[in-house]
């Protein structure tokens, strides 16, 4: 029977593993009936110690599965897909730790912290970029680098770095001086702009922060949030600076500064000054956007 394939490839998940588990007898114990305590283990059940062997992939015969419906009702469901997310990239195999989803489920609280935050700030358009505080700025040109980036995940499957991503774009928002110009509004603006994001990885917690936000329709029907090319780009740049051939300091410079001033910067450096032994450099070779290259006088 000629039928076409409906895919284009096989893609092989990795395997979810934990540590194994056994008694004085040899017979396996579960995970759910081992208590630790540093290097030593033993049963919950009746004290008896426990030998702990190395990490395979769950499997009914060695007992060391973990039960999802305990992990959803002691964290919830969002906490439990991030972690398994988050840990690798999907063709790896994944480690199960209780640390693991328990730094999920602190990180979904985190997210809600956020929206009940910004729910008490009114929407409001962004000012003009050129009016806001330098950090804020800074801010705002992550939330449009971070969308670019986790577009480019999800299409490729690399959850685990859009879930990295989008902590880092948490960082960055919750160190917004709310107090300087623009403050508020790319606050508000960068938390959205999490929830739209952290959507396909942890969607309850996504749903509700929209809702607190105050909107009124279901986030999964929202369009996937743009980037604005012309803030992803940086004003400014770290450049290299050699002595002969030797790299002897950096310096931040930005895109519109002439030769002159990359010169300047670049004399300026303590090092180079050192390795030039207070002579005139006998030439500056400055290429743009990438190095400077200082040939000391012999």
């Amino acid at each position: 029977m000629d039928v076409k394939e409906p895919f284009a490839g096989l893609f092989t998940q990795g395997m979810v593993c934990h540590e194994t588990y056994k008694d004085a007898n040899g017979a396996w114990v579960e995970p759910g009936d081992v208590k630790k305590d540093g290097d030593s283990a033993s049963r919950i059940s009746n004290g008896a110690v426990v030998t702990v062997g190395r990490s395979e992939k769950m499997s009914k015969s060695k007992k060391n599965t973990v039960d999802p419906q305990y992990i959803i009702d002691t964290y919830g469901a969002d906490a439990a897909r991030l972690f398994m997310l988050s840990d690798s990239p999907p063709e790896r195999d994944l480690e199960w730790t209780d640390a693991g989803i328990e730094g999920a489920w602190r990180y979904i609280n985190r997210l809600w912290r956020l929206a009940t935050t910004a729910r008490d700030i009114k929407p409001q358009a962004i000012p003009a970029f050129e009016t806001l505080a330098a950090s804020t700025q800074t801010a705002l040109r992550q939330c449009h680098k971070t969308i670019h980036a986790i577009t480019e995940d999800l299409e490729r499957f690399r959850y685990n770095s859009a879930v990295a991503r989008v902590r880092e774009l948490s960082n960055a928002i919750e160190a917004i001086d709310r107090t300087q110009a623009g403050g508020e509004a790319v606050f508000r603006f960068g938390v959205e702009t999490i929830a739209r994001l952290v959507s396909p990885l942890a969607p309850h917690i996504a749903e509700e922060a929209w809702l607190t936000l105050g909107h009124t329709t279901i986030l999964a029907d929202e369009a996937w949030p743009k980037a604005d090319a012309a803030l992803m780009e940086d004003d400014s740049l770290t450049v290299g600076v050699q002595v002969n051939g030797k790299l002897r300091g950096t310096i931040n410079v930005k895109k519109t500064d002439d030769q002159k001033t990359y010169e300047e910067l670049a004399l300026a450096i303590p090092a180079v000054q050192k390795h030039m032994d207070g002579k005139p450099p006998r030439k500056v070779i400055v290429v743009r956007e990438k190095i400077v290259n200082i040939v000391a006088a012999q």
